[in-house]
């Protein structure tokens, strides 16, 4: 007995390390994913070491270097308060991630919640549950931000819980047609008929077997909530003065286009490449996450 308790053990290990292999290779096989990944890594850490490598405070205002282009002393030139770009880009890459990253947990939590208690409850819950996710549907998810974020009066609370409030249903939603075709299967009939309790159920047999596609919307949308985030603060709403963001840096900037358009480009890049890194890296997750492509390659 003990001989092949070992046996299934040793052929376990290999089996997982496989799998791990598989969804490595799955998810590495782009160049393209590969840069991604190595963008989102340097704004996290961008974003960490802000206050060693900005060369300037970004909110120590000097009027008299009011505008000025590009130059070795600042790279990416001062804006309309003399205040360092480069600096101000840096310490926005903060306010994006927590935002980002807030906005997504607070969404993620509260839907896949509620899309567990509908798919697996059913009944008068999922029914109402459903109509209220409906509801927030019909109302685009910027314009759903917007009119929570003005109601709030803005600032970086307000945007998170905001774009929070906004991406629900995606989550909701998904996790109701999970759960639902997860019910069906003889190990959860199983486990009810054993009579453990519905909560255990949820928790070690239904909620594992949903993750998957709960995780690739995670990742897309950390790209939606920056880029909301910098539309909100593009148009007054998000992050509050003189904290650095890059959708407000944008807003600033169009003022001088034509003189110097880097103080709207530059920001306005950033928004670009994090956005479509996270898109892109989402995107190779669902392939990685796919038993029928990773055993196919």
């Amino acid at each position: 007995m003990a001989l092949e308790a070992s046996q299934k053990v040793a052929t376990a290990i290999p089996h997982r390390k496989n799998e791990f292999q598989k969804f490595l290779k799955v998810l590495l096989a782009r160049k393209i994913v590969v840069v991604s990944l190595s963008i989102l890594f340097l704004l996290l850490v961008v974003s960490i070491f802000a206050p060693w490598i900005a060369p300037y405070d970004p909110y120590s205002q000097n009027i008299a270097n009011s505008l000025q282009s590009t130059s070795q002393e600042h790279l990416l030139g001062t804006d309309q308060l003399g205040r360092d770009v480069l600096s101000r880009i840096i310490y926005g890459s903060r306010a994006s991630l927590i935002v980002g990253f807030a906005s997504v947990a607070l969404a993620g939590v509260i839907g896949t919640s509620l899309g567990l208690i509908a798919g697996f409850f059913g009944g008068i819950l999922d029914t109402l549950i459903m109509r209220i996710m409906d509801a927030l549907l019909a109302i685009p998810a910027i314009v759903l931000a917007l009119s929570l974020g003005a109601a709030m009066g803005g600032g970086l609370v307000g945007v998170v819980v905001a774009l929070g409030i906004a991406l629900i249903p995606t989550y909701a939603r998904l996790m109701r047609g999970q759960v639902m075709s997860v019910r069906e299967m003889d190990y959860i009939k199983a486990g009810e008929i054993s009579g453990i309790s519905n909560l255990r159920n949820i928790l070690v047999h239904v909620l594992p077997n949903c993750l998957s596609p709960i995780i690739v919307l995670v990742t897309l949308n950390l790209g939606v909530a920056i880029l909301a985030e910098a539309g909100l603060s593009f148009l007054g709403l998000g992050v509050n003065p003189p904290q650095a963001a890059w959708g407000s840096m944008v807003n600033d900037g169009y003022q001088h286009l034509s003189r110097l358009p880097v103080l709207s480009f530059a920001p306005g890049l950033c928004i670009v490449f994090v956005v479509m890194a996270f898109n892109i890296v989402g995107d190779a997750l669902r392939d990685a996450l796919d038993p029928k492509l990773r055993g196919s390659l």
